[in-house]
């Protein structure tokens, strides 16, 4: 048993085919607006509104709504309405399938609650930690933190995965880190797959496809990433009293049976479940 999605899990039992689930992923996508496309859709703003605050949101922990109403460009009373109609409209995968004959309603709750039950033990209640340190709500919040960018700054669909402690640090396509020092020492480590790492060069460089870019610039967008979550991290950590100074990331190589976590130090695994079996995962190296 592993993690999955709701889709994919319907695929492996055969109870619909991935043609079926492609064409409600289709249908689910044509009808899903983000917050900026819908408040477009409605004439309250502009895409290129979008994009200022797209900017402005990568040094600013905040979510794109409330960064559109800091700004002036949104009213809250609009802001209001925009997720009030994104709500209202709102199409999950198998209403999708349903909508398109591939499942009856009947059906769809049925084999929903088969895959709640599948994937339980997977289900990651918040951010829990498997260590007790003076610095347990920092690292919190760098998770926290890392989560929110990958979705504010990537647009990319995932799960997060329950916190574990572990001895190695796994090989991946790309693994690159920064350093953490001032009150906190610790090594922050994102590891991607070769298609994550696409994903993040799209959206980085705001490109529909990143086929042909040279592998320097792929590695720079992943690094450029990492950059964005930590100075953010940094900065929420000012806030929280806690003097944090980073380092320029660099990327590493890890040998095909990964990285010992060093003597001295704990990691922290905190893996991120992508769909299409792409594999992203961030690791806090502290020093004890």
């Amino acid at each position: 048993m592993a993690v999955t999605f709701f889709g994919q899990f319907l695929v492996e039992q055969g109870i619909v085919s991935r043609e079926e689930l492609v064409n409600a992923i289709d249908r689910q996508e044509n009808n899903n607006l983000k917050l900026g496309e819908m408040a477009v859709a409605m004439g309250l703003i502009t895409p290129a509104d979008i994009q200022r605050a797209h900017n402005a949101q990568m040094s600013k922990d905040m979510k794109l709504g409330d960064l559109l109403v800091e700004m002036g460009i949104l009213t809250l009373s609009q802001l209001n309405d925009v997720i009030t109609r994104q709500k209202n409209t709102h199409l999950y995968i198998g209403e999708a399938l349903v909508q398109i004959g591939s499942l009856s309603t009947d059906d769809l709750e049925r084999h929903l609650d088969a895959f709640k039950a599948n994937q339980a033990e997977f289900v990651s209640n918040g951010i829990e930690l498997p260590i007790t340190s003076p610095h347990n709500q920092i690292w919190e919040m760098t998770a926290d933190l890392t989560y929110k960018m990958i979705t504010r700054v990537l647009d990319l669909q995932f799960r997060p995965g329950k916190c574990v402690l572990t001895n190695v640090i796994s090989p991946n396509f790309m693994l690159a880190a920064m350093d953490l020092s001032g009150d906190v020492e610790a090594r922050y480590l994102i590891s991607v797959s070769e298609g994550v790492q696409k994903s993040i060069a799209k959206a980085i460089l705001r490109e529909e496809s990143v086929e042909g870019e040279p592998t320097e610039v792929l590695e720079d967008t992943v690094m450029e990433f990492i950059n964005v979550v930590c100075g953010n991290v940094a900065a929420k950590a000012s806030q929280m009293g806690v003097i944090m100074d980073i380092t320029p990331p660099v990327t590493i190589d890890a040998p095909e049976n990964g990285l010992a976590v060093p003597d001295g130090h704990t990691a922290l695994s905190f893996p991120i479940h992508i769909e299409d079996g792409d594999t992203m995962e961030m690791i806090l190296l502290i020093r004890n």
